[in-house]
Order: structure tokens, then sequence, then C-alpha cells
């Protein structure tokens, strides 16, 4: 083997010109750096947590991980060729997940309103207007794209636009760059403006050859995404009940109880429902793959329908604290056993950071005298989202056999990080730091399928490495 970087213990060259993107064109490499994964939720087992203050990370020329564990154990195993990249100051965890999150909403972040359905209104429909320009829909996705690796996101379930082709544009770029993504078209034929409606025949014709054209192509997945019950007919609820049907395999996105004045709304359009959530589970749209966005205001009975279902509420607190539309209940969801994972909800979320979504998750359950301890949210930001999404074999994990998606975290990212960090003696203390005192500056690299597609200090590494794409 050979050390192909210099050691990142030496804190100012790591500042300077060394690069944590391995500059070789093949994928496989070895990482020599402090590793954290997961075998199960740390609040629930006690040996949930797998980490190695000197660990080694081995990823094959598939991308996919060999094998990971303590330096000492393993380092005998590398091939004499095989590059070694050390940074043993730093932290490398898997690729952070984000179960929420619009991309026609990009360019519409930090936009001020007086609640969910005037935000909507004034901001969110005139912005996803636009994406009926695929030119446009190309660059915001582009755009967008790179945002997410540089916050150290390397998969997310992502809504289009109405127009099919905001979908085929972020799909396109997602697929370009190699990175395993969960996307859908909105469906909506009521209660929006005319220039952002489909119908229930064109939604579905739309959506079944989006669904033919990239679910499973390469690591594209799709989303069925009825935006919220109000604004789909019970025409286009059936018409998704038959899509859900055809495909079992395929993800379902969309949003519940958010808002005390949408789910008045949604009572009025659909009487005869018990709840919100009934309203989709009466088109059998509540099942595993299922992602609902906020599930807010839940009873019981809410929570144990998901549960039993398997179906995955999407906690979204910065969008939840902007908009004002209540705070998540921790302790409802973990006695129901109810799946919960995050997501950044841009741009109702004010960041694509999910360090910062996890200080604000953390805030939230304090608010509800609950402690989300910095193991757990790191938990359901990684594994616990790939279990919830059923993709644990695959991404959310540094096991032998995964792809290899994962980021390298800097302790001494801002001088006041690198100054707490320093004064840390315990795993949960530093993953607190970076949760509470970290953002995109903490995220020193990015890899996807084993390549780096993010290096801080750097718009995008897709120039780094562009002979390996070719």
């Amino acid at each position: 083997m050979r050390d192909s970087s210099v050691s990142l213990g030496q804190r100012d060259a790591s500042r300077g010109g060394n690069r944590e993107c391995a500059p070789e064109s093949g994928r496989r490499a070895a990482y020599r750096a402090r590793l954290l994964s997961f075998r199960a939720d740390p609040a629930l087992d006690e040996h949930g947590v797998v980490f190695h203050e000197d660990g080694l990370l081995i990823v094959g020329d598939d991308g996919k991980v060999v094998t990971f564990g303590d330096y000492a154990s393993l380092h005998t195993q590398l091939a004499p060729d095989t590059p070694l990249h050390t940074m043993r100051d730093k932290l490398i965890v898997p690729g952070f997940i984000d179960t929420h999150v619009h991309f026609p909403q990009t360019e519409m972040i930090a936009s001020p309103a007086s609640g969910l359905l005037p935000w909507l209104e004034n901001w969110t429909f005139p912005a996803e207007r636009k994406f009926e320009d695929a030119a446009h829909a190309a660059d915001v996705a582009s755009f967008f794209l790179d945002e997410l690796l540089a916050n150290g996101t390397t998969t997310a379930s992502i809504y289009c636009s109405v127009h099919p082709q905001s979908a085929q544009a972020l799909f396109t770029e997602s697929h370009r760059r190699d990175l395993r993504m969960i996307a859908g078209k909105v469906l909506m034929d009521r209660h929006c403006p005319e220039y952002l409606r489909d119908t229930a025949q064109s939604g579905y014709d739309d959506s079944k050859a989006l669904i033919e054209r990239w679910h499973k192509h390469g690591r594209q997945l799709y989303a069925l995404t009825p935006r919220f019950a109000p604004t789909s007919t019970e025409a286009q609820l059936e018409a998704c009940r038959t899509l859900a049907r055809e495909y079992d395999d395929i993800f379902i996105q969309t949003h519940v109880a958010e808002n005390l004045d949408e789910i008045r709304w949604v009572k009025e359009l659909f009487p005869a429902r018990r709840s919100y959530l009934d309203v989709y589970d009466h088109y059998e749209l509540v099942r595993p793959r299922a992602i609902f966005g906020h599930c807010i205001h839940f009873d019981d009975c809410d929570r144990c329908r998901m549960a039993e279902a398997r179906a995955i509420a999407a906690h979204c607190p910065t969008s939840n604290l902007f908009l004002g539309s209540g705070l998540f209940d921790f302790d409802a969801a973990e006695k129901t056993q109810m799946s919960v994972t995050l997501g950044t909800d841009v741009g109702g979320g004010t960041s694509f950071s999910m360090l910062q979504t996890m200080n604000e998750a953390h805030k939230v359950a304090r608010m509800g005298g609950h402690h989300l301890s910095a193991l757990r949210m790191f938990y359901l930001a990684t594994t616990g989202a790939a279990r919830a999404l059923g993709l644990d074999h695959q991404i959310g994990t540094l096991a032998a056999g995964a792809e290899a998606d994962f980021i390298v975290l800097d302790p001494a990212a801002t001088p006041l990080l690198e100054r707490r960090t320093a004064r840390v003696d315990d795993l949960e203390a530093l993953l607190f730091a970076f949760a509470l005192l970290g953002d995109d500056r903490a995220i020193a690299a990015t890899y996807a399928n084993g390549r780096c597609v993010h290096e801080r200090g750097l718009r995008s590494a897709r120039g780094i490495q562009a002979s390996v794409a070719s």
C-alpha cells in the first residue's frame, strides 16, 4: 500500500493544500480515520454503535465497501498498491440521508410568510412555475445536488415540480454523478394555480413514464408524489392507488398533519375519513417505503397505524419552526414505535445541512421534555433512515458490501468547533458538538459510490475526477 496523503493530524497542513478527496482515478482506496457506523438504534441497543478510534475503511474497485474496522487488525489485508489516505483527526460516517426536501424551492428558501398556506400561495407556487422551462430545471438541479453534497447528504427523497421535465432534469443530473437519489414529479390537480395543475390522467401517465424510465435505473429510485391531500382530487388519489399497486417497490412521499389550518381544510374536503392520515390509508398509500412529511398533529391511532404499516415519519424541525407549524412529539413516536427520520424540507426548511437539522431537532425534542442524544441523531440521519427506507443493505452504513457513500467530518472546521472538540473526551460529546456547532463547513469531503463528489473549498468535485466518470 502507499500513503497518498499527509497525515491530517497536522491541522495546519490539512487547512492548507492537503486534499481530502482521493486524487486517483479509480475507486479502490483505503481511508485511515476515526470511523462511526451503527448496527442498531443506540436508544434501544447499547451495542448499536460501532466506533473505531483508529479505523480503516477499505473501498473496492466497484465502489462498495470491502471492510472496515480497527487499523491495527486490517492494514495487513491491504494490497501493496492500494492508495491509503490518512486523516486520523477526522471522523468518517455514512453519508447523510435527507428524507424530505423540495428541489424547486431551492431559490426561494428563506421567504417570509405568516404560515404554511400563504407561504405556498405567495412564494412556492410562483417559484415552481419556472420549472416548466427544462433549461431552468436542469440549472437548478445541478446547483441543488451541489448543495446536498456540500452538506454531506448523499441520498435524499426529493419533491420535483408538477412538470415531468423537472423530474427528468433531476434524475439526469443525479445519474450522471452516480448518486443514489429518490425523487418524483408532484401530482396536483386542484386547489392550486392553473399553471401548476395536472389532471388525474396526465399525472398517472407522466408518473408511469418516469417510473419506467428511472426507477432502479442506475442508482435512481422513484417516489410517487401527491403533494398533499387538498391538492389532489379523489380521482387523482385513486390513480395513485393504481400506480402503487402496479409498482409495489416504488416509494411514496407526501405531506400530512403539518399545520392546523391544513388539517381543518382536509376535514372539510374528506369528511368521511377519520383523520388526515386516514385519507391516504383509504387509497392504500400508507405502506412500507411511504414517507410522510411532518406528522406533527397525529393522535396515537395515527402513530400506531404508521408503525403497523411500517410507513415513515419525516421530521422536519427547521421547517416546522420557521412556519410555526408545531413541535414533533418524540415521546409519542417512541411509545407507538413509529419510524422517524429527519428531513430538511428546503425551502420551508432553512438549511440544507443535516447537522443544522439535528441542532433544531434536539431543541424541538427538549421543548417536549425529550432528550435526543447526538448518537441517536446521527443514527436517524444515516442507518436509521436507510432502514426505514428499506435500503440499509445499500446505504447508511460502512458495512461490507454497502455502497461507499460516506463523508469526512472535520472537528477543526471552524475556530469555535476546533476549540470545543479539543475539550471533548467521549464520542457523544464529539457528535453533539458537530450537531450543535456544525454546518457545511464541517464537511471536509463527500464520497458517493466510492468516488469523491465534493471537497470543501471547491464548489464541486465533479471536475476533479471528470476522467473517472468518462
